[in-house]
């Protein structure tokens, strides 16, 4: 019989900052195989651990390697994922017991990582986007398996709100169908990645990580569970115009839909054809946020072991 302890591979760096009760952020590693050319990857994810560090917090990337769900991968680690890139099995929910039985490696999306990282411990995680509900989705039933994670695992995720890619509005009832609050970060209106423009309302406005992490500690107080969205702008300086942006995603889908394009393929596809159509400018945008957003998780975190 499979022992969690064999299975559930935590740095000892994050152990002891988790067993001591300090700031610890979750990151994903979907980026870093799926993202991203080789070694822009690597460069991105290694600056992203040094952003969390300093805002006093420690990195946790979370993977799997080797059939280990690996809390706090190594740099030589992140460096095997960034080479071997799209060869990496893209590995939600579902596909945990797949690989940890056949002691492969993946690369987590944001439904694994909120996973392992409970496992862990971890309470915050900064990530670039959300998934959601594709557009179509009420033909299609494309829906991503984050969304219910996030209704159920207690994770707080930060994030330049949901890929813009998707039908924001139909996410957003989703998340309101299960009990998942959507905290603006200084803003009323939800992010659309890219863009701070969405034309939808956030449920709740909050103004400085102290307050977040109050709301976060009164949901751990109530026992309630599943996770809070903080939706963090792109900072305006990378922002993209929203027309602008909005044209080559339509563009992106059309070709998708072309080329019978669906499933966990589609957001890879995407992102990489939209970065193609804006000449790089996404990719550089996409950057920004998660630089963005992961800052604002080590303040939240930090905030959070004061409670």
């Amino acid at each position: 019989m499979m022992n969690l302890k064999d299975i559930l591979v935590i740095n000892p760096e994050v152990q002891k900052a988790i067993d001591e009760n300090r700031p610890v952020v979750a990151l994903e590693s979907t980026i870093i195989s799926h993202g991203m050319p080789y070694p822009q990857n690597v460069e991105t994810a290694l600056t992203v651990e040094k952003i969390v560090r300093e805002n006093g917090a420690i990195p946790a990337t979370i993977a799997i390697i080797g059939g280990k769900l690996t809390v706090g991968i190594t740099h030589e680690e992140i460096d095997h994922l960034g080479k071997k890139g799209l060869n990496v099995t893209k590995a939600s929910r579902r596909d945990i017991p797949i690989l940890v039985s056949r002691k492969e490696d993946g690369a987590t999306t944001v439904a694994a990582t909120m996973i392992i990282a409970s496992l862990a411990g971890i309470k915050v995680f900064a990530t670039g986007g959300i998934g959601g509900v594709h557009r179509g989705a009420e033909t299609t039933m494309d829906i991503s398996a984050d969304l219910e994670e996030l209704s159920n695992t207690d994770v707080a995720v930060v994030c330049a709100g949901a890929k813009s890619i998707l039908d924001l509005g139909l996410t957003m009832e989703y998340l309101e169908t299960k009990g998942v609050p959507v905290i603006g970060y200084q803003t009323d209106e939800l992010p659309a990645f890219y863009t701070s423009e969405s034309g939808f309302k956030v449920n709740y406005r909050m103004d400085t990580p102290y307050e977040i992490a109050r709301a976060l500690k009164a949901k751990e107080d109530l026992n309630m569970k599943g996770s809070m969205v903080i939706a963090n702008p792109i900072p305006i300086e990378y922002a993209m115009d929203y027309s602008y942006i909005n044209n080559a995603i339509n563009d992106a889908i059309v070709e998708a839909e072309k080329l019978g394009i669906k499933g966990k393929e589609t957001t890879p596809y995407l992102l990489d054809k939209i970065q193609k159509l804006t000449e790089g400018k996404s990719l550089t945008a996409n950057i920004q946020l998660v630089y963005n957003n992961v800052k604002l998780g080590a303040q939240i975190a930090s905030e959070l072991c004061k409670l």
